[in-house]
């Protein structure tokens, strides 16, 4: 049945080109072809243009971005389309709309039916149509309001689905961060513990970096810090399920060259692609805090200060490759001497590879990292304060915000700790003996998320 709309006004030329554009595609059998746009009040600002399709197959050609919203007569007669959809399961109308619905989800539907089908129309709307309308009801400025209307309900339903996708898409990234950034596990330690993450400007919220610290029963801390290459959700779960199983290794007795293989087995069986490597940095730090165990897997060598001295790099000659690259390779573990009073940061590559100045081409590198953390030394900056500051420094020297993630871990011990063990009690500047029950003089700040 033909839609009975007025004949379009002409304009004039100044009017028109102040009048917005809407496109709408019509879907109906009528052989005569008598739709045209309808008419306009001056004051509505809004033209409508319109194409007409006999069937689905022309619809689906007609389909383009620029169309705004569908009108679909209801009466239209079954097809192949709406067969192969499932025309059998309820009225067949319905499984047209459906079939409409599923090739423009993100067009706004009118259906149009008969004035004594009101059950026909209220289901179609509860399938997915903005609204309905009446043929026999049906006039120019009903159709350009119902058009105007239809078009803004189903803008704003995809932005609130936009909107609930995306917080959706953050918890989960959360959750992933979560993972990747776990409290240390360090109960009984006299090493103070600190950390900071940030995100980088692609990812606002979630980053492929991972770290993890925790105290063997024989007293051994050991530390990792690693990131995954790639970005997105899937290299954050093989962050987390790396990071996951050292934890578990390392409580199980396993270190060094023995640890980072069966990593290396995990990630090769997790990986979504043979392309896909993790850079890893291990630390084991003795009892007493004096030496530690480094096995390096294509990571930058973490950052030592000890007292009176100045910061440097540990040795890195004899790392192994990262994660992933090669076959049967293997990571030495070297030996370190720490001292008595010092302080171990471990960083991942995004502290490293931020560009000096806006629009420089070099990269601060680990030579432009000492020097910028002894100079806040210098400062008598320590612990979080010297966290927060190389991580702001960096920002700044990049001139915003760095593509990559960056995370950054640090572990200290005061001598001060040896004196409180060894008995040394009198003195004002010795630590206070822990109350039982009473909290480890472990400092954890866990980075905000």
């Amino acid at each position: 049945m033909p839609v009975p709309v007025p004949q379009q006004r002409v304009a004039p030329a100044a009017e028109a080109t102040h009048v917005a554009h809407l496109t709408l595609l019509v879907i109906e059998d009528d052989p005569a072809g008598t739709l045209t746009v309808p008419e306009l009040p001056a004051a509505a600002g809004t033209r409508v243009r319109i194409r007409t399709a006999r069937n689905l197959t022309e619809a689906g050609r007609l389909l383009t971005d620029d169309v705004d919203c569908i009108l679909l007569d209801l009466a239209l007669p079954p097809s192949s389309e709406t067969r192969a959809d499932g025309g059998a399961e309820g009225p067949v109308e319905l499984a047209t709309l459906k079939h409409v619905l599923r090739i423009a989800p993100r067009h706004a539907v009118l259906a149009l039916t008969a004035e004594d089908d009101t059950e026909l129309a209220a289901e179609a709307v509860r399938v997915g149509a903005q609204d309905y309308l009446f043929r026999g009801e049906l006039d120019g400025r009903l159709l350009t309001r119902a058009i105007r209307y239809a078009v803004e309900r189903k803008r704003a339903d995809v932005a609130q689905h936009q909107l609930t996708e995306s917080k959706l898409r953050a918890q989960e990234n959360a959750r992933l961060e979560r993972g990747l950034l776990p409290t240390p596990l360090l109960q009984g330690s006299d090493l103070r513990f600190a950390a900071r993450y940030r995100p980088g400007r692609s990812r606002a919220l979630l980053g492929g970096d991972f770290y993890d610290t925790v105290r063997t029963p024989d007293g051994t801390v050991h530390a990792m810090i690693g990131d995954v290459c790639g970005h997105g959700p899937d290299e954050a779960a093989l962050g987390v399920e790396l990071r996951i199983a050292w934890r578990a290794l390392t409580l199980a007795g396993l270190c060094g060259d023995e640890l980072l293989s069966t990593l290396q087995q995990v990630l090769e069986h997790e990986r979504e692609s043979e392309e896909i490597f993790a850079t890893l940095c291990t630390v084991d730090i003795t009892p007493d805090g004096r030496r530690a165990g480094l096995c390096l897997a294509g990571h930058p060598a973490p950052l030592i200060t000890r007292h009176g001295r100045a910061a440097q790099l540990l040795p890195y000659e004899d790392g192994g490759p990262a994660l992933g690259l090669l076959p049967h390779a293997r990571w030495p573990r070297r030996q370190v001497e720490l001292g008595g009073s010092w302080s171990l940061m471990m960083y991942t590559d995004g502290l490293i590879e931020g560009r000096v100045g806006p629009t420089g081409t070099q990269r601060l590198g680990q030579e432009g990292m000492v020097a910028m953390i002894n100079r806040q030394l210098a400062e008598g900056l320590s612990g979080e304060a010297l966290l927060e500051a190389a991580v702001a420094e960096v920002r700044e020297l990049n001139g915003g915000e760095l593509t990559d993630d960056v995370a950054v871990l640090l572990l200290d011990r005061d001598r001060s700790t040896d004196r409180s063990r060894n008995g040394e009690r009198g003195r004002s500047a010795s630590l206070p003996r822990p109350r039982p029950g009473s909290a480890s003089p472990v400092s954890v700040q866990r980075p905000p998320l």
